[in-house]
C-alpha cells in the first residue's frame, strides 16, 4: 500500500538545496525548475556540468557553488536533494538531514528518502503528481505519457472559467459545493465524450 502523503510545495518561499551537478544533478535541477521557476535553490558540486551552467544562466534565484560540500550548507535549507553516487556522502548528509529536521530526497535511493520526486502531467492550472511509492519510474513516465495524451488542451481554459464561477457563488458553503459538483460533473463529462470523437 502507498502510504505517501501528496503535497505541492511553494519552493519560492523556501530554500532547496542540491548537491551533485552532473547528468542526475541536472535531471532534477531541470524538473525543479520546470515545476518552480522561481525555485530558490544553491546548487553545491565540485564539479558543474556546462548543461547546468547553462540552465541557470541569468536566474537570480539559482545559486552555484563549484566545491566540496561543507556542513554549512545545510543552514537555513528547508529541502535538500542529493544527486551524487558518493555513498560516504550521501550517508553523513542523510544524517545531518536528519539533525537539522530537514526533508531529503537521494537519487536512486529510496531508503535514504524522506520524500520522492514524482513523474508529474502539467496542463496550465492542472498539475497530477504521479507515484509508484519508489517502486518503479519508469511505470510512472508510462502513465504520465499516457495523461499528457489524454487530458485535452483546453482543460486550463476550464479551470479558469471554474475558478470565476466559484468566486461569483452566492450562498452558504454547502450550496456552493453542491452548484460546484453538478457543474464539474457536466463539463468534465462533456469534455471527456467531445475528445473521444
Amino acid at each position: 500500500m502507498n502510504e505517501l502523503f501528496p503535497i505541492y510545495v511553494k519552493l519560492q518561499q523556501i530554500q532547496t538545496l542540491l548537491v551533485g551537478a552532473g547528468n542526475v544533478g541536472l535531471e532534477k535541477l531541470e524538473a525543479i525548475l520546470a515545476n518552480s521557476p522561481q525555485a530558490r535553490v544553491h546548487v553545491v558540486a565540485e564539479e558543474v556540468g556546462t548543461e547546468v551552467r547553462a540552465l541557470v544562466k541569468g536566474k537570480e534565484n539559482v545559486e552555484v557553488s563549484e566545491r566540496a560540500f561543507d556542513e554549512s550548507d545545510v543552514k537555513n535549507v528547508d529541502l535538500i536533494i542529493l544527486a551524487t553516487n558518493n555513498t560516504a556522502l550521501n550517508a553523513h548528509i542523510r544524517q545531518l538531514a536528519s539533525k537539522h529536521h530537514i526533508l531529503l530526497n537521494v537519487a536512486d535511493k529510496p531508503s535514504l528518502c524522506d520524500f520522492y520526486l514524482g513523474s508529474v502531467v502539467c496542463k496550465g492550472n492542472l498539475k497530477i503528481g504521479i507515484s509508484t511509492n519508489g517502486k518503479s519510474p519508469t511505470i510512472a513516465k508510462r502513465i504520465k505519457e499516457f495523461l499528457n495524451e489524454l487530458l485535452p488542451e483546453e482543460i486550463d481554459e476550464t479551470l479558469e472559467l471554474m475558478g470565476q464561477l466559484r468566486d461569483n457563488l452566492k450562498g452558504d458553503f454547502q450550496e456552493k459545493v453542491r452548484v460546484l459538483n453538478a457543474h464539474t460533473k457536466d463539463v468534465l463529462v462533456k469534455k471527456s465524450y467531445d475528445s473521444t470523437n
